[in-house]
C-alpha cells in the first residue's frame, strides 16, 4: 500500500539528495527497531528509514560511525569499480544540506541509503551452505574495517557486551526483587553464579592486553548479511551497533543463533541440542576470510565467545524476569523465564560437546 498522502514521510524524505520524483512510499522489511520505506523515483529507488532514538540516543555518533565505516569500506572496495562498490556496501544519501540525517518538526530523525535491489536475506539459517557464507561475510565484514581506528567511532551502546554490567544488572534485580520471583529461581541463579568467572575471560583477556579492540558488528544475524540470487554473500548490513568491540562477542553471538536445534525460547529444553555440522560451516567460512588478521589469541577467544553469547543473554532474560518483564516484549507471564531457561540449556550443550567445538575452530583454521 502506498503511504504518498502520508505528508510527514514525504516532507522529510524531500529533504534529501535524491535523483528523480517521488511515485511511490510504502513499509519495506520486518525490522523491530526503525521503521523503514521503500521510496520509488521515476529513476531510483531508496531506503528510508525512521532512527529510533530511544533505543539510538546519540543519533549524531550513530551516523558519524556509519559514515566512517562505510567511507571505510569503500575505500577497501575501490578497484572493483563505482557499480560494483554500491552493490557490496550500503551507500548513505546526503540531505540536500549536506548532513547525514534530517530531524523533522515531530523531533524523529531520518536516514536515507540506496536500496540494494535484487537482494534477499534469510530470518533462520537452514543449510551448511548458507552458514557458510554468513560465516564469511562477518569474517570479511571484520577483516575490511581491521586497520580502521576504533577510537574513531562512539560507543553506541555502552557496555552491551560487557558481563560484568550485565551481572551488575542481575544483582540489583535481585537485591530490589520488584516482581517478588527471586525465590523461585534461586537453582537458575546458582547455575549462573558457578559460572560467573569462567564467562569473564574475554574481559580478562582484553584488560590484560591479549585481545586487540577491533571494530565489530554486535548484531551478527544471518538476515543481517544480504544474498544475490544465487545466494552468494552480497553485503552486510544494519550497522547501528557496529562499534569497538572483541571479535568473540561476533562470532559468538552468530554461532547463538545458529547452533540452537529450537527456537530461542523452546519451553521444552529437551529437545535444544545442537546442530554441529552449522556450526562446522560457519566456523569454516569466518576462518576463510579471518585468519589472515586474527591474533593467535583472538583466535583462542572464539570459543568463550561461543559460551558467552547465550550465557549473557539469559542473564539479560533473567534480569528482566525478575524486575517484572519490562524490557523485552513477552506472550505469556513466564516467557522471559522460559528464554532462560532456553539459553542456558545451549550453555549445557556446548559444555557437554566441548571438546568436539574446540576441534573443528581448531581444524577451521588450517581449511
Amino acid at each position: 500500500m502506498s503511504e504518498l498522502k502520508n505528508n510527514n514521510i514525504l516532507s522529510s524524505a524531500s529533504h534529501f539528495d535524491i535523483e528523480g520524483d517521488i511515485i511511490h512510499v510504502e513499509r519495506f522489511g520486518s525490522g523491530h527497531i526503525n521503521d523503514t520505506y521503500r521510496v520509488e523515483t521515476d529513476i531510483k529507488n531508496y531506503l528510508f528509514q525512521r532512527i529510533n532514538n530511544q533505543i539510538f540516543a546519540d543519533v549524531a555518533g550513530l551516523m558519524e560511525n556509519t559514515r566512517v565505516v562505510l567511507d571505510h569500506l569503500k575505500q577497501k572496495l575501490a578497484h572493483l569499480g563505482k557499480e560494483k562498490v554500491e552493490k557490496s556496501t550500503l551507500t548513505l544519501i546526503p540531505t540536500r544540506e549536506g548532513t547525514l540525517y534530517y530531524q523533522d518538526e515531530n523531533g524523529s530523525f531520518w536516514r536515507m541509503f540506496i536500496l540494494l535491489e535484487g537482494t534477499k536475506s534469510y530470518d533462520i539459517v537452514e543449510t551448511e551452505a548458507q552458514a557458510y557464507s554468513g560465516g564469511k561475510a562477518f569474517g570479511e565484514f571484520q577483516k575490511q574495517l581491521s586497520d580502521l581506528d576504533p577510537g574513531k567511532l562512539v560507543e553506541i551502546l555502552p557496555n552491551f557486551h560487557n558481563i560484568d554490567f550485565r551481572m551488575g544488572n542481575l544483582r540489583t534485580a535481585i537485591k530490589d526483587n520488584a516482581a517478588g520471583r527471586v525465590n523461585e529461581v534461586q537453582d537458575i541463579l546458582d547455575y549462573i553464579l558457578k559460572r560467573e568467572e569462567r564467562m569473564r575471560t574475554i574481559l580478562l583477556m582484553g584488560s590484560n592486553g591479549d585481545l586487540p579492540l577491533r571494530i565489530t558488528h554486535n548484531d551478527t544475524k544471518f538476515n543481517n548479511v544480504l544474498l544475490d540470487e544465487h545466494d552468494r554473500v552480497q553485503c552486510v548490513i544494519d550497522l547501528d551497533t557496529v562499534m569497538p568491540g572483541y571479535v568473540a562477542y561476533d562470532f559468538g553471538d552468530a554461532i547463538r543463533t545458529i547452533i540452537n536445534s529450537a527456537a530461542e525460547d523452546e519451553p521444552d529444553t529437551k529437545k535444544i541440542t545442537l546442530n554441529i555440522p552449522l556450526f562446522k560451516a560457519y566456523a569454516q567460512g569466518y576462518m576463510s576470510e579471518a585468519c589472515g588478521f586474527l591474533t593467535e589469541k583472538e583466535t583462542t577467544s572464539l570459543l568463550h565467545g561461543v559460551f558467552l553469547l547465550p550465557f549473557m543473554q539469559a542473564v539479560r532474560f533473567l534480569t528482566d524476569y525478575l524486575n517484572g518483564d519490562t524490557y523485552y516484549k513477552i506472550h505469556y507471564s513466564t516467557h522471559n523465564l522460559v528464554r532462560t531457561k532456553a539459553q542456558l540449556k545451549l550453555v549445557q550443550e556446548m559444555e557437554l560437546h566441548q571438546e568436539e567445538l574446540a576441534s573443528i575452530l581448531e581444524e577451521s583454521v588450517h581449511v
